[in-house]
């Protein structure tokens, strides 16, 4: 095994490696034996296998028992990281790797090192990610809470491929695959748990070639709790899902909306016309709430552009076509022309309102839709105005609202 050691840490001193075996660490001095000799016997088969060099990294986010210098003693490059968390501690580690490809896995010996030598052939193969599932390859009993496995895992990753369609049936394992430059491409920002969903989401929205090997679970060799809260690190992947997809968030309600507002709306104006007699199912108080309905729905497809935009800025979203085609007009003078212009037509309409209602001896309003319809109208003007100059500031002060790509 000295040999091993020794070979490893010269291969890191001479040249470059091909393959970067990333551990996150804090206070593993336990599991590390184990982990480090798993690791090494990963990188003796991919220099037999695939004749590819390799390294190991231990990512340590602040260890307190001697995980650092045992470490160093295994034959693995220790990378302190600052900033604390799962998430961050990967990142750091990533970011560190000489390696072309990075493998990465916890260190607490639940991973088999060695089944990532399958992921480094699919990489290279050609994929740019490559995932382990535990559900295909074997979790032995006691590895992962009941919950976790019949409700968490498969409720989040359902999720996720609901919203960003990955294709993954296991987002969530540990023990996964990356191109180096794939990796640095998706901007990974995600100090936690949420760190796993963050990475197949942003490949998933880049469209990265991804796929999927099985991998088992077994118990970790930790003499505490794991680092892992399910209630809390399930709540933190949840909430990266939603803001991750704007059209889920903010696209698919405001459009909901909006529909549910125009119907209504429409559905009332039929009556109070005359176009239909007899008495509306949809009276005043359905009206207020379309009326409610058409400001939200408007505000959240504004939301759900500006989110878009910004993804596509960060780096890890493409801008759709459709807007991109919407480029030129999509700016800050036509959202304020448009507000401006809907706020006018609302204090005219206003205005009309306001002369009947005088004229009448300022009595109650016969029909109250009319004055909904016109205030919604000015809210939806004015809410124009100030979204677009939000838009204009998450451009980075630009009137251009859309980016500009390619």
């Amino acid at each position: 095994m000295e040999q091993i050691f020794d070979f490893v840490a010269e291969e890191a001193v001479s040249g470059l490696p091909d393959v970067t075996i990333v551990m996150p660490c804090l206070n593993e001095v336990d599991s590390l034996p184990h982990c480090m000799g798993n690791a090494l016997d990963a990188l003796s088969r991919l220099r037999t296998e695939l004749g590819l060099s390799g390294e190991v990294v231990i990512a340590d986010n602040g260890s307190t028992d001697g995980s650092q210098a045992l470490a160093t003693e295994l034959g693995a490059r220790v990378v302190p990281i600052a900033a604390r968390g799962y998430g961050a501690a990967l990142i750091g580690g990533c970011t560190a790797a000489h390696g072309r490809y990075v493998l990465m896995g916890d260190c607490d010996g639940s991973y088999n090192f060695t089944e990532g030598v399958a992921m480094i052939a699919k990489l290279e193969d050609g994929y740019d990610v490559c995932m382990g599932n535990r559900f295909k390859g074997g979790i032995e009993p006691g590895a992962m809470p009941w919950k976790n496995r019949h409700i968490g895992n498969p409720g989040l990753t359902g999720v996720l491929n609901l919203f960003f369609r990955s294709g993954i049936g296991d987002a969530h394992c540990g023990l996964r695959a990356i191109r180096k430059d794939a990796f640095l491409r998706l901007g990974l920002t995600g100090s936690g748990m949420e760190f796993a969903s963050e990475m197949v989401i942003k490949a998933a929205l880049l469209k990265l070639k991804m796929t999927e090997v099985p991998a088992t679970l077994s118990k970790d060799l930790r003499d505490r709790a794991p680092h892992l809260r399910p209630l809390r690190d399930g709540w933190r992947h949840l909430r990266y899902l939603c803001m991750l997809s704007p059209t889920w968030m903010f696209g698919v309600p405001g459009v909901a909306a909006l529909l549910f507002a125009a119907f209504a709306l429409g559905y009332a104006g039929v009556y109070a016309t005359g176009l239909a007699d007899g008495i509306p199912r949809f009276g005043v108080s359905w009206s207020i709430i379309a009326a409610f309905m058409a400001v939200c729905g408007h505000f959240s497809l504004m939301m759900a552009t500006a989110m878009h935009f910004h993804g596509v800025r960060s780096g890890y979203r493409r801008l759709r076509p459709s807007l991109a085609k919407l480029a030129p007009v999509l700016t800050l003078e036509t959202m304020l022309v448009g507000g401006i212009g809907m706020a006018a037509v609302a204090f005219g309409w206003l205005a009309w309102v306001g002369i009947g209602w005088w004229g009448n001896d300022m009595r109650a309003l016969d029909n109250p839709l009319p004055l909904i319809c016109a205030a919604a109208l000015g809210t939806i003007g004015v809410q124009t105005v100030l979204g677009g100059f939000v838009m204009a500031i998450i451009a980075g002060n630009e009137a251009r609202l859309a980016p500009r790509v390619g």
